[in-house]
């Protein structure tokens, strides 16, 4: 059996992870990720595109989310300054945008939860559901 050069998978992994990168603060599946490579013609088998994704899971690079309503798991990059900030997720209930949301108040909110309800808020499976602001208006 032929092997492969570690090299081709090496640049298939930057291949991924440069294209996860470019999307900045918004999520991705693994089918749009594999739609991506279809589109621009670049070869990159599904399979490979999982194992990469589990592996920069495994190095703190990638977030992983399962949101109710979503096919698939979404996966977002983390920036060195986003790994230690606090996130929520906050999902439309008519269209299914799923929005990241990082701010210093979300420190107050796990602060008070944990101060006073003794409940340590796991932030990467922490959903708010309502209406975005396109929805709202559209009402």
């Amino acid at each position: 059996m032929m092997k492969r050069p570690s090299s081709y998978n090496t640049k298939q992994r930057e291949a991924v992870l440069e294209y996860i990168i470019s999307l900045r603060n918004t999520h991705v599946t693994a089918a749009q990720i594999v739609s991506h490579f279809e589109d621009k013609d670049i070869l990159v088998g599904r399979t490979t595109i999982y194992r990469h994704i589990d592996k920069l899971i495994r190095e703190g690079k990638l977030r992983k989310y399962n949101v109710d309503g979503i096919v698939g798991t979404c996966y977002q990059y983390i920036t060195d300054s986003e790994e230690q900030q606090q996130q929520l997720l906050l999902k439309c209930e008519d269209c299914g945008e799923l929005i990241h949301s990082e701010c210093d108040e979300l420190d107050d909110i796990h602060r008070h939860i944990y101060q006073d309800h003794t409940f340590k808020v796991n932030t990467a499976k922490t959903v708010f559901y309502g209406k975005c602001g396109t929805c709202v208006h559209n009402a």
